[in-house]
């Protein structure tokens, strides 16, 4: 699949609702129709089919997408000059096809069968109205009890009350689940074990509306049985799917890092390690943030005291060599969540303004404000 050059003097409006319709089909050769249609019906779209150029006003230019047959590249040559169009063929051996498609401004030519899954993908990625992906934070705890788990759902609660699309994932299976953590371990949805055969491409809206909603946001969590992991790459395609839906994702990374966890950290803006303000604590999360340094490259440490002489959350991001994310206030719900009480981050106490904070930094520093 090769990228063409061409002007482009039109953008695709974005749709109302932040979902958009299906592509825009123009092409008279029925075969290639039928292989069109199959595909937007893989990717969730219903498309609209024309022979050329659209005669009503707009058609041409609010679709999100345009796939012109080879065969009607003459017939689209006049049309306004937009993003998103496709040239589709079937032709390997035709080099006039590269002609056609800067005539009529395509941004790709696409060679049918080979590039099905890639227009598959594509149209999937329109028709869920794709923006820009959520920031994605890891937190990992420097040492077991470091309270990684109850500050991942702190800043989840914290960023679904800023009316933030949110959701939560439990990355680490022996961890007891961050569902139990939130009061919702009963709550109807689904868990990691049912996306174990997931392949490929997730659907971002399908993925969302299938897991427990808890305090407004999403969570994806372990059930109680005995899976305790997902192959690789049921992990990326979940994770990918999650990130396409914007807003935040907040996931909680156990202290191993096998294939599985290097998939999400692969897909993390940034990571956080949570350390408390202890010398053995700082000695084993050195170690872990080497580890995970391999993969992430925005990993911060912070900090939780009550600190010794000498030691304080400077020192302590100082010693790990990494950038100081903030001190983590010390609350009984950090240490020890109740059941029944509110979930961390719920109320207005300190570590909920640690978590406000957090995210009106990131969110600035990462572009998505």
């Amino acid at each position: 699949m090769e990228t063409v050059a061409g002007a482009v003097t039109h953008d695709p409006p974005p749709a109302a609702g932040g979902r958009q319709g299906g592509p825009l089909i123009v092409t008279e050769d029925s075969e290639l129709l039928d292989d069109l249609l199959r595909l937007c019906a893989a990717a969730g779209a219903t498309p609209e089919v024309h022979h050329g150029v659209p005669e009503r006003r707009g058609n041409w230019e609010a679709a999100p997408l345009v796939l012109v047959g080879d065969d009607a590249a003459r017939r689209v040559r006049g049309a306004e000059r937009r993003r998103g169009v496709v040239l589709v063929c079937r032709d390997q051996d035709d080099s006039g096809v590269w002609r056609r498609a800067v005539e009529i401004g395509a941004e790709h030519v696409l060679m049918l069968p080979d590039g099905e899954q890639w227009l598959v993908d594509r149209i999937a990625d329109v028709a869920e109205g794709v923006g820009r992906p959520a920031l994605t934070v890891g937190v990992i705890g420097g040492r077991g009890g470091a309270g990684a788990s109850t500050l991942a759902c702190a800043l989840a609660v914290t960023s679904a009350r800023e009316g933030l699309r949110t959701l939560l994932v439990d990355a680490d299976p022996l961890g007891g689940g961050l569902d139990v953590l939130l009061g919702g371990e009963t709550a109807e949805g689904l868990r990691w074990p049912a996306f174990a055969s997931s392949r490929g491409r997730v659907g971002g809206g399908a993925l969302e509306e299938s897991l427990p909603e808890l305090h407004s946001l999403r969570v994806l969590s372990w059930d109680r049985g005995d899976r305790i992991a997902v192959p690789p790459q049921a992990v990326r395609a979940v994770l990918a799917a999650a990130r396409r839906r914007g807003g935040t994702v907040v996931v909680d990374l156990p202290r191993r890092i096998d294939d599985g966890v290097a998939e999400v950290l692969g897909q993390l803006d940034l990571g956080l390690v949570v350390v408390p303000a202890e010398l053995r604590a700082v000695a084993a999360a050195g170690r872990v943030a080497s580890a995970v340094g391999m993969v992430l490259r925005d990993l911060r440490v912070a900090v939780r005291g009550p600190y010794p002489p000498g030691l304080d959350d400077r020192e302590v991001a100082r010693l790990l060599g990494l950038p100081l994310a903030g001190e983590v206030p010390v609350e009984p719900g950090l240490l020890r969540p109740d059941e029944g009480t509110a979930p961390p981050g719920a109320g207005r106490g300190p570590l909920a303004r640690f978590c406000k904070e957090f995210w009106e930094r990131a969110l600035v520093e990462v572009g998505t404000a």
